[in-house]
Parts: C-alpha cells; sequence; structure tokens
C-alpha cells in the first residue's frame, strides 16, 4: 500500500498491531485494520477479539481499506473515528493532496454534486487539473479522490441510518448522493446491504434522539474547554457545566434554514462525545457533525502536538483550542471583545442577542434564542447598536463584517482559504490582526494562528511593553510552528 508518511510509519505494523491489541485510544483514526479472515476492517480500539498478525493490513485512512475490498466493522464503526492529517511530509504535492482531503471532507450544503463534478470543481479550487490531482493522490495514497470521496459519502450515510430514523432519501440527499438509485447502488456494491437492512429494529421514532458518538484521541482536558465555555457563554443561546455543552443552533444548506438544538456530554471513559439534537437539525446532521468535531477540536493529534510544544508546556498536552459552531457568532463576539474584559464582552454580546436574535424552542428554558442572522446585523442601524452599550467603531466593524458575510464576499468556516481571509479581515473597518488572528484560531480552525499582540498571552510569556513585547512574543513562538494556536492556549492556561 502507498501511503503518505504518519506518525506511524508506512513500516511500523508491529507497532500498529500492539496498538491494536492495546485497544489504544491515541490511535484511533490513525490506522484502520483490514483483517483477511473476515473481510472487515476496523479502529484500533475495536472491542472484538484481536486478529492474528498474520491475517492483518493496515491502512491510514479508510478509504484505503475499502479500495481493497474490506468493509467497515459494524461494531466499532470507522465513520465515528477522529481525523487524522498530521502528516510530517510538508512537499507541494503531500500539501495540496491534504488540503484536498479537508475540502473533500466537508458535509454537503445544498444540492448534491455528482462525484465526478465535484472532484472537477475541487481541482479547479486548488488551481491544478483534476488529472494532475488524480496523479498526486494515486502517488500518495493509492486511490483516487472520487474513491475517498464515494466512502465518505457511505461512511455520512451509514452513520445516519444508524443513529436517525430519516426517511432514507433524506438520508441519501444529505450524505451527498444526487438520487436515491445511486446511493442504493453504491450501498449494495460496497458493504453488499440494502441501506434498510443497517437500521436496527426498534419502533419507527426509537432512533430520533438517539445520541451520535464522536470519537478523539486522548489525552484530553473537557474540563478546562468547557471552562473556557463557561466563562463566555451567551445566556440564552450556550450553557456549558462541567460534562456538558448545550446552545441553539441555525444552519443553512442552500436555500433552506434549519435552526434547533445540540447537547454535547463527553464521555472520558471512552473518549468519546455523545451528541444529541433536535429533530429539526436531522437533515444537515452531517454539517452539525462536523461543526461540532470542530468546535469541540475533537480531531486534534495530542502526540504530534506534544512533540513540539511538550517542552515548553509540560502540562498541557490535554489542552485543545476551543473552536465555535458558527464562524460569524464568533467574529461578532471578537469584535465586541475588543479592549474590554471577558464579562464585559459577554454583557454586550448578551444586549445584541436579546435585540437582534430570533426566539425558539429547546429542552431547556433558559436557552431561548438563536445568535442573530448575518442579514439581521447587515441592516441594523447605528443608533441601535449605540443603545445597547457598542461603542461607534465596534458598530462600523459588526455590520462591515456582516454585510461581507453576508453577501458572500468572506467565509468563516474550517475550509476558507486561511491567508485570503485574514487578509480581507483586516481590510474592514475596526478589525485588525489580532482581531483577525483570534478569528482564524478558532473560526478558520488554523493550528498556527498567533495573535501576537494579546495582552494576557505577553503576561503568560513574561514580555512586556507594546510593539517590543509583540515582536517578542512572535519570535519566540517560531520554535512553535505549526501548532502556535496551541501554544497560546496552553500560555493562557499558565495564567
Amino acid at each position: 500500500m502507498r501511503a503518505m508518511s504518519t506518525l506511524l510509519p508506512a513500516d511500523a505494523d508491529d507497532a500498529r498491531y500492539l496498538a491494536l491489541k492495546a485497544r489504544d485510544a491515541r490511535f484511533d483514526g490513525r490506522f484502520f485494520t483490514g483483517v483477511t479472515s473476515t473481510g472487515i476492517y476496523c479502529r484500533p480500539v475495536c472491542s472484538v477479539r484481536t486478529p492474528r498478525r498474520e491475517n492483518c493490513r493496515f491502512f491510514d485512512l479508510a478509504a484505503q481499506a475499502e479500495h481493497a475490498g474490506f468493509r467497515p466493522c459494524l461494531r466499532c464503526r470507522p465513520e465515528l473515528a477522529p481525523q487524522a492529517l498530521a502528516w510530517s511530509v510538508q512537499d507541494a504535492g503531500a500539501i495540496l493532496v491534504r488540503q484536498a482531503l479537508r475540502l473533500l471532507d466537508a458535509p454537503p450544503a445544498g444540492s448534491p454534486l455528482e462525484g465526478g463534478a465535484q472532484v472537477a470543481q475541487l481541482a479547479a479550487r486548488l488551481g491544478v487539473s483534476d488529472r494532475h490531482l488524480r496523479r498526486l493522490f494515486d502517488a500518495a495514497l493509492g486511490i483516487s479522490p472520487l474513491q475517498y470521496l464515494q466512502t465518505r459519502r457511505l461512511l455520512v450515510a451509514k452513520q445516519l441510518l444508524t443513529d436517525t430514523r430519516l426517511p432514507v432519501t433524506q438520508v441519501a440527499l444529505a450524505s451527498g448522493f444526487a438520487s436515491v438509485r445511486r446511493f442504493n447502488a453504491a450501498f449494495v456494491q460496497h458493504y453488499g446491504l440494502n441501506p434498510t437492512q443497517l437500521r436496527h429494529a426498534g419502533p419507527a421514532d426509537a432512533g430520533r434522539s438517539r445520541p451520535v458518538r464522536l470519537g478523539y484521541r486522548p489525552p484530553y482536558d473537557a474540563a478546562a474547554l468547557l471552562a473556557f465555555f463557561a466563562a463566555r457563554q451567551i445566556p440564552a443561546v450556550e450553557a456549558a457545566d462541567t460534562r456538558v455543552l448545550r446552545r441553539t443552533a441555525r444552519l443553512s444548506s442552500g436555500t433552506a434554514e434549519h435552526t434547533g438544538w445540540l447537547e454535547a456530554t463527553f464521555e472520558a471513559a471512552r473518549s468519546r462525545v455523545a451528541l444529541t439534537v433536535s429533530d429539526s437539525l436531522l437533515p444537515v446532521l452531517p454539517q452539525v457533525i462536523a461543526r461540532v468535531r470542530a468546535m469541540l477540536d475533537l480531531d486534534a493529534d495530542p502526540a504530534a502536538i506534544a512533540t513540539v510544544l511538550h517542552g515548553d508546556f509540560p502540562e498541557g498536552d490535554g489542552l485543545r483550542v476551543p473552536g465555535c459552531f458558527d464562524g460569524f457568532e464568533l467574529a461578532v463576539r471578537a469584535v465586541l471583545g475588543q479592549q474590554v474584559t471577558v464579562a464585559a464582552a459577554r454583557t454586550l454580546v448578551q444586549r445584541l442577542v436579546e435585540r437582534f436574535g430570533t426566539p425558539i424552542e429547546t429542552p431547556w428554558p433558559g436557552l431561548n434564542r438563536t445568535f442573530p442572522a448575518a442579514a439581521a446585523l447587515a441592516t441594523a442601524e447605528g443608533e441601535a447598536l449605540g443603545q445597547l452599550g457598542i461603542v461607534r467603531q465596534r458598530q462600523a466593524a459588526i455590520v462591515a463584517l456582516a454585510r461581507a458575510v453576508d453577501s458572500g464576499q468572506l467565509a468563516l468556516h474550517a475550509h476558507a482559504d486561511v491567508q485570503a481571509t485574514t487578509a480581507a479581515l483586516c481590510q474592514l473597518p475596526g478589525i485588525g490582526d489580532w482581531t483577525a488572528q483570534y478569528i482564524a484560531m478558532r473560526a478558520l480552525r488554523w493550528p498556527d494562528a498567533f495573535p501576537s499582540g494579546d495582552v494576557a498571552l505577553h503576561k503568560a510569556l513574561g514580555v512586556q511593553g507594546a510593539r517590543q513585547a509583540a515582536r517578542a512574543a512572535a519570535e519566540r513562538a517560531q520554535g512553535w510552528r505549526p501548532w502556535r494556536s496551541y501554544a497560546v492556549v496552553r500560555a493562557w492556561a499558565t495564567l
């Protein structure tokens, strides 16, 4: 099997087998094991009896295992594994393939595309021909972009079939297939099952509120992450305690808008999060899952990060970079948090939600509004914002930001171009480098963001002054690349 260099080298199959025997969650998603005697492939954490070494084949990606003819295990469910993209190879081709995989992992939004059309669009976005992209995939992974995309769609569909009672038609569309006929054919061809055969027996509505399990790699300091969210939570929109994060949500898919609520509960003993969503969000569950994974940083590889940062921050191996559910919401909160305390920023955001948010019903009376949509703030009058205690400079920044997002000129999510987006943010009134880097860290999910002008960061690093401190912090952080976002969180934790 041809594969990129991963944290476990391609020739380290014996080490992988030891991880498999130990059911070591630190390696979950870093490799998959195909068992030749059963034709099934599993995660390293699978609870079935460990197969004999001579019956094991190891793969870096689920798509590689399926391309080799293996079917996903129904017990450990490979679709629940965290992603693993922390490759050490940094040549241009490897970087391009990594970017392509991130874009292919983006859940479908709006009308589904035929696989070939999506791959062609992907190649155009990356600035290469689809033929060149296929050649890079074959050299790096031994599969084509279309094969990777097909596996991702089938695993998304498998999760929806198992954890929800969505009609098969909606499952097909939500997982990115252009028609039920193509979905059924692909499912039977790859898995030897009709989609409805995968469903657990039970009442017609038995699975509607069944939690979806989302795996992560330990160590994971869930208490620290939830404390971060709790200190900044917006009443009526979100609530966090020592184990659970709840919030309201709004997502757009094509021309449709979906609102609802979600609850994420940490199950530390099994290195996973149980995600429950309202029925109204089930049609866009793949997008919700992707956003929750980003918000909770579930796909981080703590071993790779610790290799760079452990020496300077030995107590921080379990810390994650807090993400966000909605990039626009995070950006508005970042603007309102400029040069004020966390408590003062939260007060301003709460007033904004009360004035411009949309009422919603949830199982928790305290959660009753969604964060204002970009369209609502794009037309906000300065007087209305001023009455909330927001100064003119922040008013201009919020309105300009809302208009850019509402018009589609600015995208604030994990698949946006980081350099272009941060440059565009700095062109907006009232937004400087600190705000742009903070947004890149939390909304764009850039692991190497670094708000060098952050006062709390200066204090944590023991540097003083204005420009001198920012320069000194940036120079010190050079050794933390490409994980400077994680270094910032670890530095904050020392205060």
